[in-house]
């Protein structure tokens, strides 16, 4: 596990958009898991500023979201901020800024009739294609990664799920009030990847940013594995995890000094390395 510790937002979604960026020249066709909220946006800003300025390449590049809303789709004919769907924020803030093609990039299906099948079909869609190479992580404020809310079996795969009343909460203010949506015609429940879904991918990028993510960012990383901080999975992970904080959501950690030293240690590891 590497934890790299930023002073601002910016420079962390610079560190992250490195990362995939790093492997994406390595491996033109690599597979990448997505994640959608207003974390992972400055890494998607980025990206594209590669895209557009240095010539990344995402021609061959193929995608699977963590999670969608069942029940709610994509409408291009609705403006942007009226439209909650996931595929719509990922259409908007990435997808339409690079030249992936839109059938490389799967989003969950919200409107499927049949929610089950469709879990179980995305799950070998992921086999299909060879595996997750790298899955990008937020971290929600109750600890859940995706929509694996607090309880969630460590060992889950892609399903439905029922949303918390926190999760309720976080969304509506986020996402539904501004575009006038009530809280009883919000959807309530979603299709996500499952922990141990997630925890199959050859290697994952989590990103957490603010003080408001401070005590949550403390209890995924240094307390104990447990299935009602689903994120403490992590502990659990064989492959390369690296965790990229802002100085805001690092702020509760205990071991921060060992976490900085551990960077410079490594990096001069590497450094002769290549000498």
């Amino acid at each position: 596990m590497n934890i790299l510790i930023r002073n601002t937002y910016e420079e962390m979604s610079r560190v992250a958009a490195g990362i995939i960026a790093k492997l994406i020249k390595a491996k033109p066709n690599c597979v990448l898991g997505l994640a959608t909220g207003s974390t992972p946006i400055g890494t998607y800003k980025e990206l594209i500023r590669m895209h557009k300025d240095e010539g990344l390449d995402f021609s061959q590049v193929r995608t699977f979201n963590l999670d969608e809303y069942l029940g709610v789709g994509m409408d291009l004919t609705k403006p942007y901020e009226l439209d909650q769907s996931y595929a719509r924020f990922m259409y908007e803030e990435f997808f339409k800024h690079i030249n992936i093609p839109e059938e490389n990039t799967l989003v969950p299906d919200g409107l499927t009739s049949d929610p089950d099948g469709y879990c179980q079909w995305y799950e070998e869609q992921i086999k299909a294609a060879g595996g997750i190479d790298l899955q990008l992580l937020g971290l929600g404020r109750d600890g859940h990664w995706g929509f694996n809310e607090p309880g969630s079996s460590l060992a889950s795969r892609t399903r439905v799920v029922p949303l918390t009343q926190e999760t309720l909460d976080d969304n509506y203010e986020a996402f539904y009030k501004k575009a006038g949506i009530s809280r009883e015609e919000m959807p309530k429940f979603a299709i996500t990847m499952g922990i141990g879904t997630i925890l199959e991918a050859r290697s994952a990028l989590m990103l957490v940013n603010g003080e408001h993510k401070a005590d949550i960012v403390a209890q995924a990383i240094e307390g104990p594995v447990t299935s009602q901080v689903t994120a403490s999975a992590m502990h659990l992970y064989g492959g390369d995890l690296t965790i990229v904080l802002d100085q805001a959501a690092a702020s509760k950690l205990k071991r921060v000094d060992y976490y900085l030293h551990a960077e410079k240690a490594m990096q001069e590891y590497f450094d002769k390395k290549q000498k």
